[in-house]
Order: structure tokens, then C-alpha cells, then sequence
């Protein structure tokens, strides 16, 4: 997949399970980047425009797999996707704004920004942020999911699909699409009522949180992970 980093960018990222997508979905979304590759461009779009809406069309067929027909589903393991939870929030602050996010039984949807005072930290490192964020999140992440489910192989999808998001207007429509995911497929009836996202956190009665969300109160919350677990 092709990426776009740009200094100061908010990123819209989706991460999948490794080998959630079954051969069916991936040929069906080859077919699509093919056909819409071989599309003349509309005379009333930019290139950056028609980039932009290629790329839409073709994540949108990926993430209805990934949403009603995904092979492997490890993440229904609530044990599993607190520890990705607890990865995105422990940087937060530190190395990025944490905007919104969603932990799906086969994939993960998260927004971010960088921080400008962390990227000026990387000058010697020919890996951008976004590359550094995703690959310490993955690393993590694979290594602790990996021990509860005894197992060694790959857990994570090499590649991840990410997009720049421009403006306002689209962070807005991006953290509704993010939110909104469980309830889709019928995982939730709003999205607040999914424990492992962000409209959940927010809603929570103690916490006194607006986006980007500040870690350090999460954190210091008594019970916040037992009660994602159904535990208390």
C-alpha cells in the first residue's frame, strides 16, 4: 500500500490481524484497485482529489470484510484488546495527540497526531513518526497478545492503511466512522456502549475528558480496565 507522511499531519490508521482478510476479500479488493486504477480521472478532481477518493473506495471494501467476514478474530478476546488499548493510550501526551480510537474483534482503527517537540527528536531516524508510532505499537502489542494466546506466530498484518486527514470537517467525519464501527456489525448498539473505544472512555462518569485525550487521568482511574474486561 502507498503512504503519505507530511510534517505535522493527523493520520486516520487502520491495522489488521494478521491473515483476517480471506483470500475471497483479498482478490475482491485487488479487482477493485485495479479497476479503479485503469479509470480515467474526472476532469472536476484534482489528482491529489481522485487519489484521495480511489483510496476511499478501496478501504471502504477492505473494512467490510474486515468488519463482516474476517478469518481470524483474536481481538474478541477482551483480555487481548485491553492490552492494545493500554498500548495506544501509554504514549499519548508523550509521542502523540491520541484523537480516537477502536478496537475491533479483527482490526484496529486509530487517529493521531504526532507531536511536533517528539518529531524534531527523530532527525536521525530515516523512519517517519507515523512508521515509528505503528511499529512500537505492533511490537508491543504482537509480543503481548502472542503470551496470552500461547502462541509465536505473526499477529499483526505488515501493512497498515493510513490516511492524512485535511481538515476539521474531515476529523470530525473520521472519528464518527471510527466510533460508529462496532455498531455496524452489530457488536454494539451505539457506540458508546463498546467498551474498547474511545466514545466508551469518554463516557465514562469520572472522566473529565476531551479529545486528545489525556492519558494521565486515565491512568490514575481505579477500575478503568477491570471494567473494559466486564470485571467489576
Amino acid at each position: 500500500m502507498p503512504h503519505w507522511d507530511l510534517p505535522g499531519a493527523m493520520y486516520f490508521v487502520t491495522t489488521c490481524l494478521a491473515g483476517s482478510i480471506p483470500a475471497e476479500g483479498l482478490l475482491d479488493v485487488r479487482d477493485l484497485r485495479t479497476q479503479l486504477d485503469r479509470q480515467p480521472r474526472p476532469e472536476q478532481l484534482s489528482e491529489d482529489d481522485w487519489r484521495r477518493k480511489k483510496w476511499k473506495q478501496t478501504f471502504a471494501r477492505t473494512d467490510e470484510w474486515l468488519d463482516n467476514r474476517p478469518v481470524v478474530r483474536h481481538l474478541e478476546d477482551k483480555r487481548l484488546a485491553v492490552e492494545v488499548v493500554k498500548s495506544m493510550l501509554h504514549f499519548a501526551d508523550q509521542r502523540y495527540e491520541l484523537w480516537a480510537y477502536v478496537v475491533m474483534p479483527s482490526h484496529l482503527h486509530w487517529v493521531f497526531r504526532p507531536l511536533p517537540d517528539w518529531e524534531a527528536s527523530l532527525a536521525d531516524d530515516e523512519r517517519s513518526p507515523r512508521e515509528i508510532i505503528m511499529h512500537s505499537l505492533k511490537r508491543f502489542t504482537a509480543s503481548q497478545c502472542n503470551l496470552l494466546l500461547h502462541d509465536s506466530g505473526a499477529f499483526w498484518q505488515d501493512e497498515s492503511y493510513d490516511h492524512c486527514v485535511r481538515d476539521e470537517a474531515e476529523l470530525e467525519r473520521v472519528i464518527n466512522y471510527v466510533e460508529a464501527n462496532p455498531v455496524k456489525p452489530g457488536l454494539a448498539a451505539s457506540p458508546s456502549d463498546f467498551r474498547f473505544s474511545s466514545a466508551w472512555l469518554l463516557e465514562q462518569p469520572e472522566v473529565e475528558l476531551k479529545r486528545p485525550i489525556s492519558v494521565g487521568q486515565v491512568f490514575n482511574l481505579p477500575g478503568l480496565f477491570e471494567r473494559m474486561l466486564g470485571e467489576s
